[in-house]
């Protein structure tokens, strides 16, 4: 930080703190010309004005809380270029990006640059690493019947996964249920750690409004995808949709069981087993026709590692076996 930025910082913090201060030693002067605790002379709806001050209690803790203010200050970095009494050092690059080696987290660690919260990431990893080391060393299958595994996974999940997939896993509109059968993109313990180390990206499903030649063409379309899983539908207009189905074999197959039955990752749903991300309604398969749909699943590489996903996927896995 240059000199200049160092300056106003520490003025501007040490001013509001000076000024905090002064605003309240002016709140506890008497500058109504009554005594403490008789009438102003105002008076509204009955109800008459004293001239209270304000409570101790308030102005007590107001006054520990600005020297606490410059207690902090004076302790650790915040002002400017200050690095505090007790020596703690701000990180320019904020905290270690958590795919880093763990050879360049003791580099840092050794040369005294680590921030807490880099602390604490060390710490943990150089107590819960070899556990993680270990459990990397067997198969996703093995790690699917070993239970303390599946709870170390299953608070991984929760701490990561659930706010998407829900804590029961079970999903919600527009995100899988994984205690299912149904895979976009294959339910095997490999193309499950796949998806949750590098993502998944929707090739996204187009809007298909104006190439159906609008709602009618939608409406018919909807009712013979409908139909594959056994719903009753309008006949006619299922049979009118079924033509215009021929469009959508490229992804979901000729027989609209997904890109999965035929071996392709293009995560293309099943239409004939009655399950669905968006909501089988006839409304909601309408509104997926004609509007599209486009998830995204982030990757999750680079924020937890290689071995920890390697353990969120033998839960994953696991919720389906059972």
């Amino acid at each position: 930080m240059s000199s200049f930025w160092s300056i106003w910082i520490t003025v501007l913090t040490l001013g509001t703190l000076v000024l905090m201060y002064l605003i309240l030693r002016m709140c506890l002067k008497n500058f109504a010309g009554v005594k403490e605790g008789d009438p102003t002379g105002h008076s509204y709806d009955g109800i008459e004005e004293l001239n209270n001050p304000p409570p101790k209690w308030w102005s007590t803790f107001f006054f520990l809380t600005i020297i606490w203010g410059f207690g902090y200050l004076l302790l650790y970095p915040g002002l400017g270029n200050f690095q505090g009494l007790l020596g703690w050092k701000s990180s320019n690059q904020g905290v270690l990006n958590l795919a880093e080696s763990k050879a360049s987290a003791e580099q840092a660690k050794a040369a005294g640059k680590l921030v807490q919260y880099d602390r604490e990431v060390a710490a943990a990893d150089e107590k819960y690493g070899p556990i993680f080391q270990a459990y990397a060393a067997q198969s996703i299958e093995t790690l699917a019947t070993d239970e303390e595994a599946l709870k170390v996974g299953q608070r991984l999940f929760l701490q990561n996964c659930s706010q998407c997939h829900g804590s029961d896993a079970r999903g919600t509109t527009g995100f899988p249920d994984l205690t299912d059968d149904d895979w976009l993109y294959g339910g095997d313990p490999k193309t499950i750690k796949d998806s949750i180390m590098h993502g998944r990206k929707a090739n996204g499903m187009m809007a298909w409004s104006a190439a159906l030649g609008g709602e009618q063409g939608v409406k018919e379309v909807a009712a013979f995808v409908l139909s594959l899983s056994g719903r009753d539908v309008d006949v006619q207009a299922a049979k009118a949709g079924e033509a215009k189905f021929a469009m959508c074999a490229a992804c979901h197959g000729s027989e609209g069981k997904g890109s999965a039955e035929m071996g392709i990752a293009l995560g293309a749903p099943n239409l004939t087993d009655n399950i669905w991300l968006y909501g089988g309604s006839q409304r909601a398969v309408e509104t997926s026709i004609a509007n599209g749909r486009a998830g995204v699943m982030p990757a999750w590489q680079h924020i937890l590692g290689e071995e920890k996903v390697h353990v969120i996927s033998a839960y994953v896995y696991s919720l389906s076996q059972k």
